[in-house]
């Protein structure tokens, strides 16, 4: 995969929903659906792939660099 390559529109989809601040239970969920037509399973799916992704990174750092550190703090949890 070349850092060079533009996100696709579902990688750039993916990363604005997680930009993006909710309220209330099931509105992240409603807003996956609806947005981008994914079950919520595979939209976690998709995004913790995206943030090994280079193009994610040079994309998006805040973001990236925000998911990777919950996902890291997450993991030493267990």
């Amino acid at each position: 995969m070349d850092a060079s390559e533009e996100l696709g529109p579902r990688e750039r989809g993916i990363l604005a929903l997680e930009r993006r601040g909710f309220s209330g239970p099931g509105a992240k969920e409603r807003a996956i659906r609806e947005q981008l037509g994914l079950a919520p399973i595979r939209y976690y799916q998709l995004l913790n792939a995206l943030l090994d992704d280079p193009r994610a990174l040079i994309h998006d750092p805040i973001t990236v660099n925000r998911l990777r550190r919950v996902r890291e703090a997450r993991r030493g949890e267990r």
